[in-house]
């Protein structure tokens, strides 16, 4: 018997339909499997090549700050979630004029009274000369010990005000240094180094707020402030060095005249569930 109109427009039955869309469900849960786990895999190797990127980005900024510190000036504190690391910064450094058989008394530094001028016999080399400042310092011999100690402000570095300034000499290698007004340092350095002093700087770990930020622009001063409230009270200004940090550990060996002080600086990053720890030694010249 010949298939009429109706024949032919017979559709789909409920059965075909409901089977029809279990067999695509196995085959995209098949196909997802392939592809959700290495897209997975993806987004996790990202994320902790970002963390050990930004982890390695922060200690090196901070090595870096610290290879440019005063010998003898780091300390370290912590308070509550907070580890505080703070330095006195070095613009440059040069060695002065001291005595010696051809020695002239007005090129050299004298340590028994207040001296307003003497010269180098190594130059600065960081510095565009004429060069004149009134908010850094010259520090000579600072060891970090009481009667020695340049966050003291007294005998190791000149006073909050100072104006230095430096000159080309008339010899190669000869800066002319004068401080207005003159000041007598306690103590000569064995190596007749001297270094100019920009100010301090701290770094604040805190991991309750998961950042580490740096501090800059505020003044010398013997007590170690280690709060973000306490540095910005002093007119300190914060930049955000990293995010994401759950924890860190900050320890400084001061070495001794015949090795360089040691920064051992470890800190953890962590996001959505993935950890990297990165740790970095600085070695920090303290031969003041």
């Amino acid at each position: 018997m010949p298939c009429n109109r109706r024949c032919w427009q017979r559709g789909v039955t409920l059965i075909e339909l409901v089977i029809t869309i279990a067999v695509g469900s196995v085959v995209v849960a098949f196909m997802a499997m392939f592809i959700v786990v290495p897209v997975t895999a993806y987004t996790a190797q990202t994320r902790r090549a970002q963390l050990v990127d930004d982890a390695e980005s922060a200690l090196r900024f901070l090595g870096r700050d610290l290879r440019s510190s005063l010998p003898n000036s780091v300390r370290i504190t912590t308070s509550g979630t907070v580890t505080a690391l703070e330095f006195l910064a070095t613009i440059d450094g040069a060695r002065y004029r001291d005595g010696g058989p051809l020695s002239n008394p007005a090129l050299d530094l004298d340590f028994t009274t207040a001296d307003g001028a003497f010269s180098t016999t190594v130059p600065f080399t960081q510095l565009t000369l004429p060069w004149s400042s009134s908010s850094s310092y010259i520090s000579v011999y600072n060891v970090g010990v009481p009667g020695a100690n340049a966050y003291a402000m007294a005998n190791v570095i000149t006073p909050v005000g100072t104006t230095i300034t430096v000159a080309a000499g008339g010899a190669a290698n000869v800066n002319l240094i004068t401080l207005n007004p003159a000041f007598q340092f306690a103590y000569g350095s064995p190596g007749k180094r001297l270094y100019l002093v920009s100010g301090p700087v701290s770094y604040l770990c805190d991991t309750a707020a998961g950042t580490v930020r740096r501090y800059s622009g505020y003044s010398i001063a013997n007590s170690q402030i280690a709060s973000n409230a306490g540095l910005i009270a002093v007119g300190a200004t914060a930049a955000l060095v990293a995010a994401d940090v759950a924890a860190c550990q900050f320890t400084y060996s001061s070495g001794t005249a015949q090795r360089n002080a040691l920064a051992t600086l470890m800190l953890q990053f962590t996001n959505s569930g993935e950890t990297v720890q990165l740790l970095h030694e600085v070695q920090i010249v303290n031969t003041p």
